[in-house]
């Protein structure tokens, strides 16, 4: 048992993460408001780890910010637990999901790569090696980011929150479809009617990219997916589309039929996503398809024409070794996808998996994750994939990352712009999530905070049943920030 003893709750967020980063097996319990002699006090039994006193805080000068005293409240506790147990965090105090937005705003400003990787690791303790992978990946998103329309540009995303079954470490917001399958007619004509409002009311604007994510937007049978992509053609004009993709996803809820439905609609990529190529492994997360399976879908889509296929992996799954890591790979490489995102294992409260008596112990432990993701990236070189976006999960298995890796010309746009939050992304479907970024001038106050910030997020609920039943109240929500 850890106890994190604080006079102000400001500091406790980040005090619990990266306690917890260094301690992931232990139960964390925080104290905040209570009256203590010192501002912050970490025990571990009862044994002090971490304490800092208030004058400690009082010598920093009056103009320091309230965010650079958090800082240096964060600098200390990291400091202090890397000399108890030894190790350094790769990502060190940053307890956020995006990394490479912190040096996008380096590179932005016209800093050499030495300039943004020092400041980087000066200001967040990052390993040399993640400074180095985080201002490389903002060099590339940069680059790609620029041919688009912050101002009169956006993004869409459809949600379709359907799956063949639920995954043992999945918490989104997805159905199993045998349950739903009378259902999924009328969710349609929900997300239809939602997707005919988005489409008016942004006529004068620019439609960028396009994904349809879930959930498996695959397990639409083939008549309900060309229903959704005629509407949708209706409904938009592609003039400045310049990525357009499905999540095919799960390789047992793909068929030629679908694939050409896909086809048919000019959808420019795809993704089939086996997680592992362990055979073993796919029976104990709940996947009901084969190796075989993923091999011959994957030829399938080739031999129909799709040249833009994206295989999603996941390292540290349950039960799986260095060794498995290195096989998935080489099969992987035979078959020489044109973009390849590498997960870290992330279990969150609401997977299965994560609710299960000792299912730390199933996880990899975090040195031969490490060694997972560093040969991930060896593969994906020899592939000539390089790395275009990054992010991190709260809950990831040693505290890493996920990288999405791409041959030069392949590189997924949408994944940059949800990274990078520069374009507006407005999201159709149950549990789809609406975020607005306001343009200068035009930002609102925090709720709680008070600070200025220039995106808004517009949530849908979650609930099929509920989405279907207030698909008005999902569209008037939108309607009030959609375009202000």
């Amino acid at each position: 048992m850890i106890d994190i003893y604080l006079r102000e709750e400001f500091y406790a967020y980040d005090a619990f993460h990266i306690t917890k980063a260094f301690f992931p097996e232990e139960e964390i319990k925080q104290h905040i408001g209570e009256e203590r002699e010192k501002l912050l006090v970490i025990e571990k039994e009862g044994a002090p780890l971490v304490e800092l006193d208030e004058a400690e805080l009082e010598s920093l000068s009056d103009s320091v910010l309230k965010k650079q005293k958090k800082s240096f409240v964060n600098k200390k506790i990291y400091k202090e637990l890397c000399k108890y147990t030894g190790k350094e965090l790769a990502w060190g105090i940053l307890t956020g999901v995006r990394p490479t937005k912190l040096a996008m705003k380096k590179v932005e400003e016209g800093c050499t790569d030495a300039e943004a990787e020092n400041w980087f690791r000066e200001n967040y303790m990052v390993t040399k090696k993640k400074a180095a992978l985080s201002v490389e990946i903002a060099k590339r998103e940069k680059a790609l980011l620029e041919r688009l329309d912050y101002k009169n540009g956006y993004s869409l995303y459809v949600g379709i929150p359907f799956c063949p079954t639920i995954c043992s470490y999945c918490s989104f917001s997805s159905y199993p479809l045998h349950e739903w399958k009378e259902k999924v007619d009328a969710y349609l004509d929900a997300l239809c009617k939602e997707i005919t409002f988005v489409g008016k009311v942004s006529k004068d604007k620019k439609l960028n990219t396009v994904y349809i994510g879930g959930g498996t937007p695959t397990t639409l049978e083939p008549e309900q997916l060309d229903r959704l992509l005629t509407h949708m053609e209706s409904t938009f004009s592609y003039e400045d589309l310049q990525e357009f993709t499905v999540e095919a996803g799960r390789p047992d809820s793909i068929t030629r039929e679908k694939l050409e439905v896909l086809r048919k609609h000019h959808i420019s990529r795809i993704s089939v996503n086996p997680q592992t190529m362990q055979q073993k492994t796919l029976d104990v997360i709940g996947r009901k398809h084969t190796v075989q399976d993923v091999v011959d879908i994957f030829y399938m889509a080739r031999e129909l024409g799709f040249d833009n296929i994206n295989m999603d992996l996941i390292a540290g799954l349950t039960g799986e070794h260095l060794s498995d890591m290195r096989h998935t790979l080489q099969q992987i490489r035979e078959l020489s996808p044109d973009s390849l995102t590498v997960h870290s294992l992330a279990i969150k409260r609401a997977a299965r998996l994560g609710r299960t008596e000792g299912y730390r112990e199933q996880i990899s432990e975090a040195e031969e994750l490490s060694q997972m993701i560093e040969l991930a990236a060896e593969y994906a070189k020899e592939m000539d994939l390089f790395p275009y976006y990054l992010y991190r999960q709260k809950n990831i298995a040693g505290n890493f990352e996920n990288v999405g890796y791409a041959k030069v010309d392949k590189a997924g746009i949408y994944n940059i712009l949800i990274m990078e939050e520069k374009q507006s992304i407005v999201a159709v479907g149950a549990g789809a999530s609406t975020k607005i970024v306001l343009p200068k001038g035009k930002e609102i106050p925090d709720q709680k905070t008070g600070d200025l910030k220039n995106i808004v997020r517009v949530e849908n609920v979650k609930d099929v049943k509920e989405y279907i039943a207030r698909i008005d109240e999902m569209i008037e929500r939108k309607g009030e920030w959609l375009w202000r």
